[in-house]
């Protein structure tokens, strides 16, 4: 008797009951799911990989006491919720180092939660989106385009690695390549 793995990530309760559990597996799929996000929200203002660690590990533990106390209460997506505990812990570690002299609450505006979360998991559906057009493109395609604007390599290098007369028919199957890639992304499958 074979029984299917389940591969989806997890619902919000699905994680709420693995910290209830105390689940290594949910703790470590909150890291791999969510430090990305917290990382750009660090690194964009006025932080480092360090701080963005100490920042997240805060949130985690905060959301872990939460959940373990009895009396959480889920208001908004999980995901919401981590990020807006993870900023106003970097504000109030911001304000704290004086790096800014003003008030924490001047800066509220500047870190808009909704909106920044909402551009995160837009950009992050694209990409998922790009990635699947480029593996459905093909090669050469694929790696002139990966190369030229992943690796930064030159017309001219890209036109002697696949053998073009010159720069310039490499760079007119880039265009190529770049049209069928868009009409792939474009595709009203969506892939």
């Amino acid at each position: 008797m074979s029984s299917k793995i389940n591969y989806s990530k997890p619902t919000d309760n699905e994680i709420i009951l693995g910290i209830l559990n105390n689940s290594s597996s949910t703790l470590l799929y909150l890291y791999k799911a969510y430090f990305p996000m917290i990382y750009q929200l660090i690194i964009n203002n006025n932080g480092n990989e360090d701080d963005a660690k100490d920042i997240y590990q805060e949130g985690i533990i905060i959301l872990h006491d939460k959940i373990k106390s009895g009396d959480f209460e889920l208001t908004s997506k999980l995901k919401t919720f981590l990020y807006s505990v993870c900023r106003r812990l970097w504000l109030k570690k911001l304000n704290h180092k004086s790096r800014f002299n003003a008030n924490i609450n001047d800066y509220e505006d500047h870190f808009a939660v909704e909106p920044d979360l909402a551009n995160h998991e837009e950009k992050d559906q694209q990409f998922l989106m790009m990635d699947k057009a480029l593996l459905q493109l093909g090669e050469p395609c694929k790696t002139i385009i990966e190369d030229f604007y992943i690796h930064n390599k030159s017309m001219q290098d890209i036109s002697e690695k696949f053998g073009y007369t010159n720069a310039d028919n490499a760079k007119t199957q880039k265009y190529k390549c770049l049209q069928r890639l868009k009409k792939l992304f474009f595709s009203k499958e969506k892939i």
